[in-house]
């Protein structure tokens, strides 16, 4: 636990280094909402790229991840509908409960990934995330579409946003320079190497400059329950699945820690332009990220 906790405090740390500095509005003007895009469009796809690009992973990796991943969102989806038929909410209020309990912040995770478990962990970690990203985005907008603004739940550009999706790009890009052991000259090695170094703790500063902490006044039932699910129980069925489905090892860690993280801060502009509750989900995002800092290292600690 002590190597755990050690591993994960620098994750968290640039995360609170990340909010503070916006609170206090440096370094100034609009530098964060632009480091974001930069980070977003720029640092993690190169990242992406150049770490699955040296990865030689077997080709029954990227079957048992998928095949986990998908017994995952299943079982959870199973999970929040029956709270939803306990609870009864309202679906722009269930649209954010679900959202909060099955997305994942991918910058903590694939950082995570890389000081918990190295490179291996972290090439693992980018093969999850590019193939839950477009399963959650595509089950996201089909539970928009059947409980909140259903004329508003259109696929066509939501399909446009997964292909072009930079994250998902960069892993393609990685998976099939691995696939083929293209490797890298020194010159292009020299110039991904300090980017992909850079994405890291610049994800995270970015995920702290965007939380929104007036947004957990007056948490109620629904952030309770999402924050349960997704923190505690999601990595509980993702444990239990992995078993049953007679998986072992370092993938099996690598599932297990991204089910544990906090929701995606992608999930309010969802809210937002779905027909969900934005507010609520903005608590969503900040109190699981804030809650995250004790249960990751807790859960980690009990399925590792």
């Amino acid at each position: 636990m002590p190597v755990m906790v050690q591993a994960l405090v620098p994750v968290f740390v640039l995360i609170l280094l990340g909010h503070l500095f916006r609170r206090w509005d440096f370094p100034g003007g609009d530098f964060w909402p632009r480091a974001e895009r930069f980070t977003y469009y720029v640092l993690f796809p190169a990242m992406l790229v150049f770490k699955l690009g040296q990865a030689r992973l077997p080709a029954s990796a990227y079957t048992d991840i998928a095949l986990l991943v998908c017994a995952m969102l299943v079982a959870m989806t199973l999970a929040l509908s029956i709270a939803q038929w306990f609870w009864k909410w309202s679906g722009p209020v269930f649209s954010s409960v679900f959202q909060g309990a099955i997305r994942f912040n991918s910058y903590v995770g694939l950082a995570a990934g890389g000081m918990l478990l190295g490179d291996e962990g972290l090439s693992l970690a980018a093969i999850a995330v590019a193939i839950m990203v477009p399963l959650l985005n595509l089950l996201c907008i089909l539970m928009f579409s059947l409980v909140a603004s259903q004329d508003r739940a259109r696929f066509g550009p939501v399909m446009k946003a997964i292909v072009t999706n930079p994250l998902i790009v960069g892993s393609v890009i990685g998976v099939v320079w691995s696939f083929f052991e293209i490797g890298f000259h020194p010159l292009v090695a020299g110039i991904l190497a300090p980017l992909s170094n850079l994405a890291l703790p610049m994800g995270l500063m970015t995920v702290g400059a965007g939380l929104q902490m007036k947004a957990l006044r007056g948490a109620s039932m629904p952030f309770l329950v999402s924050s349960v699910l997704k923190l505690f129980a999601f990595p509980l069925m993702a444990a239990g699945l992995a078993l049953m489905l007679g998986l072992d090892g370092l993938l099996v860690q690598v599932v297990i820690l991204l089910a544990t993280l906090p929701t995606a801060t992608s999930a309010y502009i969802l809210a937002r332009q779905l027909g969900g509750d934005a507010p609520l989900m903005a608590g969503i995002i900040s109190g699981q990220t804030l809650f995250a800092m004790a249960s990751i290292p807790l859960m980690l600690g009990i399925l590792w």
